[in-house]
C-alpha cells in the first residue's frame, strides 16, 4: 500500500524553498553548478535550477552525475567535464537520503578537484544514515523504519512522494 507523504504542491514549495536556501548561501557567486544525481535526483535538480533562475542572477550550470546506485563503486561521470568545475560553488542533488550511500560516493567524486564548497540538496531526508553524509537542504526530514521504502514518482512532470 501507497501513502502519499507529499503530493505535487507541496514538492513544489520545498524545490522553491531549497532553492532560496542555495540562493541565501551563493549571493555572492556570480555562477553555481547544480548537479544532480542520475533519475529523480536529475528530474529534482532540473526544477531547482528552474526555482534559482527565477529569484536570482546567478548563472547556473545543471550537471547530471551518473552514478551506479547499486554499485557505486563503479565508475561515475558526469555530464560535464569536471576540470570545468574547478573553484566553482556546487550542489549534488539526490531525491531521497536513505542510508547515505549514494550521496557519499557522489561526494566523494567531486572532491577529486578543488571545488569553492560543496554542499547537498535532497526532498526527503530518512534519518537512517550509514555514512558520515548530511543534507545541507532538505525539503522535508521524515523519522522511518529501515523496512518502510520512500518513493518519488515523477508524472507528466507532476512529483508525488510516496510511503510504503
Amino acid at each position: 500500500m501507497k501513502n502519499v507523504i507529499l503530493d505535487n504542491e507541496q514538492i513544489t514549495q520545498k524545490i522553491k524553498r531549497i532553492a532560496y536556501q542555495i540562493y541565501e548561501i551563493n549571493c555572492d557567486e556570480s555562477e553555481i553548478v547544480i548537479a544532480g544525481i542520475i533519475g529523480n535526483g536529475f528530474q529534482l535538480a532540473i526544477r531547482i535550477k528552474e526555482n534559482l533562475e527565477l529569484i536570482s542572477p546567478l548563472k547556473i550550470t545543471l550537471c547530471e552525475v551518473k552514478i551506479d546506485k547499486k554499485n557505486p563503486l563503479n565508475k561515475i561521470s558526469t555530464s560535464i567535464p569536471l576540470d570545468s568545475l574547478k573553484d566553482l560553488s556546487v550542489v549534488l542533488v539526490d531525491d531521497v537520503l536513505s542510508t547515505g550511500k549514494t550521496l557519499i560516493y557522489g561526494v566523494a567524486h567531486f572532491l577529486q578537484l578543488p571545488l569553492k564548497q560543496l554542499k547537498t540538496a535532497v526532498l526527503i531526508n530518512r534519518n537512517h544514515k550509514k555514512y558520515p553524509v548530511k543534507a545541507d537542504f532538505k525539503g522535508l526530514s521524515l523519522s522511518t523504519t529501515s523496512q518502510e521504502h520512500i518513493s518519488i514518482e515523477i508524472k507528466n512532470g507532476l512529483f508525488t512522494a510516496y510511503l510504503k
